[in-house]
C-alpha cells in the first residue's frame, strides 16, 4: 500500500513539554478521526552523533530545549490533503480563542516537509 508522510521537527523548551505533549494528543485524535493511517510524536532520548549531524545541532537548540520529531502517515498524498483541509476546519484545533504567539514552541523554528515512501510498505 502506497503511503505518504507529513514530518516534523521542531525544538521545544522543556519547560513547555507538558502543554506541548496535551496539543499534541488533541492533533493524535483529530488527525486520526479524519482518516491519518497513524500519528506519532516523539521526543528526543538519545542525540549521540560522532559521525553525522544530530537534531539538536541541525536545528540549533539551546541546552533548555528538546526536540520532537513527528510524523503523520496517510494512504496517499491525494487522502493526506483532503484529510489535512479537514483537520485545519476543525475547530479543535484551532479554537476561537487561539492564539499561534502562545504555542508551547516557536513555530518559525519548526521544520516541515511532505514525503513519498521510497522504502517500506
Amino acid at each position: 500500500m502506497p503511503k505518504y508522510i507529513d514530518g516534523f521537527v521542531l525544538p521545544v523548551p522543556k519547560k513547555n513539554l507538558p502543554a506541548y505533549q496535551k496539543m499534541a494528543k488533541t492533533g493524535h485524535k483529530i488527525w486520526l478521526e479524519h482518516g491519518a493511517l497513524d500519528y506519532r510524536e516523539c521526543v528526543l532520548d538519545d542525540s549521540k552523533g560522532d559521525f553525522c549531524l544530530t537534531f539538536p545541532k541541525g536545528i540549533q537548540s539551546k541546552p533548555s530545549e528538546t526536540i520532537v520529531f513527528a510524523f503523520i502517515t496517510f494512504k496517499s498524498r491525494k487522502d493526506r490533503d483532503r484529510i489535512n483541509a479537514k483537520v485545519m476546519k476543525d475547530p479543535r484545533l484551532c479554537p476561537p480563542d487561539f492564539n499561534p504567539k502562545k504555542m508551547p514552541f516557536d513555530c518559525a523554528r519548526m521544520l516541515y516537509g511532505g514525503f513519498k515512501t521510497l522504502v517500506g510498505d
